[in-house]
This record gives C-alpha cells, structure tokens and sequence, in this order.
C-alpha cells in the first residue's frame, strides 16, 4: 500500500451533527469499538515526520548507539510550530466544509491542519474544535498522518484529558510500528496520573531498548506508584536513575518523601528500610552539591516531624558570618580544606586537567611547560586573575582594559601578590585595550600572555593550586567541564568545596571613580549537613545557579532522644 493507507469506506472519526447553534461529537472521537480493520485506514504509517526522530520499536531491539533523544526537543519543535503559526483559531468546532472554507480562506496554507493544532493548543482552545479539525483532514486526505496525531496527543495530555489519550494511543499503537520520543514521553506521563499507570511502565521498557529514558519519564511512573503504595517498583526505579547517572527530579524526591508513611503502601520494606532510604536521598544532595527548593524541604521537614517516636523539630533559619546556626547553634562544617584533602585534589587536578589528554585541544606542551617553568620563578601567588573574564564583567568593549585595571589595583590596594592571566591580543593596543592601561595592570601584578587561541583555566587551576591552599582566583566561570574530567564523585565534591572557598567574585560592576568589591565568601561549607542529632539543609528557589552562588537560607531539624 506504499507508506499511506488509503482511507476506505468507514471512519472511527465520528461525523459531527448540528444541535442549536453547537456542534457535538456523538461519541469519543477514538473509542477503539469504532476501530474496525477498514478504518484504520486514518493513519499516515511513517511515524517520523523530521528526519533523524527517535523511536521505540516494538518489532526488535535497537542495533548499534543511538544518540539521546529528550522530550524536551520535541516539545521545543511543538512550541517553534506554534511560533510560526500565525492561524487565527476557530471559537467552536467547524463542520468539514467550514473548515475547507477557513482553509481556502488562507490561501491553502502549506501545513495549514498542521499550524492549526499548533494553535489550538497554545490557545488552550477546546477539545473539541481539535477533534473536529481531525475529522476534517480526514475527510479531505483519507489519512492522518503520525505530526498530526503526535500534536493533538500534546494537546490532549496537556489538557489533562485521559481518555482521550488511551484512544489515541490504541490508534498509534495499532496504526505505526514504532513511537517516537515524543509520543512515549507523552503516554508516559497520562498513563500515570490515571490507574493505567503500570502500563506506562511497559512504555518506558520499550525506550530503554533504544535510548536512555529521562529522570522525568522515570520520575512520573515513580510518582504514580508511590501514590498507589508499589514502593517496591517506585525504588527500583529510582535506582535505575542513579545507576545510568542520572538526577532525579525535585518532584519525584517530594513524591517519595510525601508518600512515606501512606497507608496505601505495600509492607515490601521494613519502616527503618524505608527511612534509610530518604536518608540516602539528603546524602545524595550533600554528596552532588544540590539543594532542594522550598517546596521540596518543607516535605523534608514535615516527613521528619511526623517520624514515630523519634521527636523531630524542623526551624526555618539562618547561618551567621562564623557558620554558627541561628537556631540550633551548631558550628556548620568549614569551607577549608584539610591538608590531606588539599593535596589529594591537586594532585588529581594536576593528572586529570593540566596534565590530561583534552588540554593540548587549546594549548601546546611547550606554552604550558613555559608557564610552569614561569610560576616557579614567580613568589606563591595570592590570588590569580582570569583577565579576560574579568575585563567583560561590563559588557563594554571599550572598557575592557579599564576595568581590568580597577580590578587588579583594588587586590594591589590590599597588599596582596596578583598574578593576571590575558591574552596575547590583549597587548595590543586598540579602543578596548589602551596600551597605558595595559602597562599598569603590568606594574601592579605579575602577568602571563597566552596564545590567543589557548584556554586561560588549566592555567589559572595550576597557577592557583600551585601556590598553596590560601591563594584564591577571581573569575565568573562555573568550571563545570574541569569538574568533568575529573576520575571520581569524592574528587569533584572537593573540586566543588575548594572552588566554592577559594573564587572571589566581584560584586555588581566596576563603576569609574568607585572601589572594586568582592562577593564574601562564607567560612563554611554550604551543603546538606548532619551530626548525630541534627540535620541541617540549605535551600532556596535558583534553578541556574552559578557555582559560586549558595543559599542564605537554612532549615535546621534537630531532636531529643
């Protein structure tokens, strides 16, 4: 039949029928009763309307790599449909033949049933003007093809309408040999918010057959099951999470704190096996340097407070400048690395970084031993500067070397040895970078050119490193790629404390005629924290932090025995 099946005599698309100034379906527009063999002649079989879409076949298991495919692309290229459509959307369900009017009325846009379902969803239109948009494409092509289908299966689920997605389902199920991310990420997510939901679970075995699930589709059947006392399933698939190293969702952390202790949940584990487990979540935190958002921590807090016999008492609070908390008094644990930890991460740095196999992408053996060779000969630095980052802090090209200068005369101004790493275009004299400036940014600190085309931060790592525990570095990058390369989780979570310790940020912009300031770095280690009778949590609402950036606030839960 070539890749269309051809629409024959009977459609599942129930026709609608005019009732006063309304037009009604006479019944659900996929009931799988009104799906005989003839009419599953609706459906378009290629299921991949953009080349390159992932999908889940149910016929064989996937050969060979396959790239990550997300939900989120597909979502971004609904959203990109809904940007072009410029389709004014109808206010009611039109008949077949209004809809062919309203369509010629556009000049026969290209895409036109397309475009209008992009619209109908961003418009939150009714269901039913969808549907009717659906019986006429029918009407007039005698198919519907997988983009159509996989748009208003969007719309649907968006819409929180259910059954409509179980029928939706039947007809892709029994119409395409395949579902594309998309579509499975879809019927993941309406399947488990009904009491189909272990279904989705079979959805979810078929995308690992061909990609990587996301924490979200794992998240949504977690949640489902917690809700429907399956603890046994909703834990072993949370570690399925972590063992592809993945992180889970703050909403499927909620999900498992608010469900412990429902009484709908199975006796799978003892309630000691289960407090364990939400103890290991805090320690997943603390270990990956995440902190939970209000809403998540105010479920910590109420999840302790409600433990048998044990007296918890959770306090919203702060830390002082010493690391003191505000409400328990305890001493939070100390930004500063031991000596032992000191040189375990210089040592890993120095291996996995300066000395790895990526460096000499942006760099050459000879201009990285020149720098060592350069640093040995220098005093132990007490702060180095990424000169480059520094100057744009403005986002003024013509003051790059002006603010460069404010910047490194404020750490001179404070006694301080100032090692500054640039550029060698950096020295050549133009509108951003005035050749008197450059000279007293000379004078008042050691400096290092490098290749223009070479990375300052195996620079700045080694320089900094190099000269001891107490030299700090000023710059906005986050370092996420060094953090990367390094071997193992306690060697990135000491990477994450020393940077955390030792980068200096400047506070708001360099202002002509003003002092330069630093952001304070705080003497203890904002993470999630515990002793023998207390738990301490730091939280806030940032979803983009920089790494540098830690939370103000606290929640302390402390208990009696």
């Amino acid at each position: 039949m070539g890749s269309t099946l051809i629409f024959k005599s009977r459609i599942c698309l129930k026709p609608f029928y005019h009732q006063g100034s309304f037009f009604t379906l006479n019944s659900s527009i996929f009931k799988s009763s009104h799906l005989p063999l003839s009419a599953r002649s609706l459906c378009t079989r290629d299921p991949y309307p953009k080349p390159g879409a992932r999908h889940t076949d149910r016929r064989s298991d996937a050969q060979g790599g396959v790239n990550k495919s997300t939900f989120q692309n597909r979502e971004e290229d609904f959203w990109d449909g809904a940007r072009r459509a410029s389709l004014q959307p109808p206010d009611r369900p039109l008949s077949a033949a209004e809809w062919r009017d309203l369509k010629e009325s556009r000049g026969n846009a290209p895409r036109f049933d397309i475009r209008m379902m992009c619209t109908l969803f961003t418009t939150a239109a009714e269901l039913n003007i969808a549907k009717s948009l659906l019986t006429f494409v029918a009407t007039e092509t005698g198919t519907l093809s997988y983009e159509l289908l996989l748009r208003y299966l969007t719309l649907c689920v968006r819409g929180g309408h259910d059954a409509e997605v179980f029928d939706v389902y039947e007809i892709m199920r029994g119409n395409f040999p395949a579902l594309d991310t998309g579509a499975s990420s879809l019927f993941i997510q309406s399947f488990s918010r009904t009491e189909r939901w272990r279904e989705a679970i079979s959805i979810l075995d078929e995308v690992k057959k061909v990609f990587t699930p996301s924490p979200r589709n794992y998240g949504e059947i977690i949640t489902a099951a917690m809700l429907n006392g399956d603890t046994t399933t909703a834990w072993a698939l949370y570690d399925e999470i972590i063992e592809k190293g993945l992180t889970p969702h703050q909403e499927t952390w909620e999900a498992l704190f608010k469900a412990a202790g429902n009484p709908k949940q199975e006796e799978a584990m003892s309630t000691s096996e289960h407090q364990e487990r939400l103890l290991g979540i805090l320690l997943y935190m603390r270990d990956n340097q995440i902190y939970p958002q209000h809403s998540l921590t105010s479920t910590i807090k109420a999840w302790f407070e409600r433990l048998s016999g044990q007296k918890w008492t959770g306090s919203w609070t702060s830390a002082t400048p010493k690391g003191v908390c505000s409400c328990c008094g305890s001493q939070l644990e100390s930004i500063k690395l031991t000596d032992e930890e000191y040189q375990q991460l210089k040592d890993r740095v120095m291996a996995d970084i300066i000395q790895g196999r990526d460096v000499f992408k942006k760099t050459t053996p000879e201009e990285l031993e020149s720098f060592k060779a350069f640093v040995k000969k220098k005093p132990a630095f007490d702060v180095v500067v990424d000169g480059l980052n520094i100057a744009n802090i403005n986002n003024d090209k013509k003051l790059l070397s002006e603010t460069l200068l404010a910047v490194v005369s404020e750490l001179e101004r404070q006694g301080l040895t100032v090692l500054v790493l640039g550029r060698k275009h950096m020295l050549w004299p133009s509108r951003s970078w005035d050749r008197n400036n450059m000279k007293l940014i000379q004078q008042k600190a050691h400096c290092f050119f490098t290749e223009n085309i070479s990375e300052d931060d195996p620079f700045l790592l080694y320089a900094t490193l190099h000269s001891g525990n107490h030299c700090r570095f000023v710059s906005r990058d986050m370092m996420r790629d060094h953090k990367a390369c390094l071997p193992d989780g306690a060697t990135r979570r000491l990477f994450f404390k020393w940077q955390r310790g030792h980068q200096l940020v400047v506070d708001g912009f360099v202002t002509a005629g003003k002092r330069v300031r630093f952001q304070s770095i705080p003497t203890y280690d904002t993470i999630v924290q515990t002793s023998a009778d207390s738990w301490h949590v730091p939280y806030d609402d940032t979803e983009d932090r920089s790494t540098y950036e830690v939370p103000q606030k606290w929640l302390c839960l402390t208990t009696k025995h």
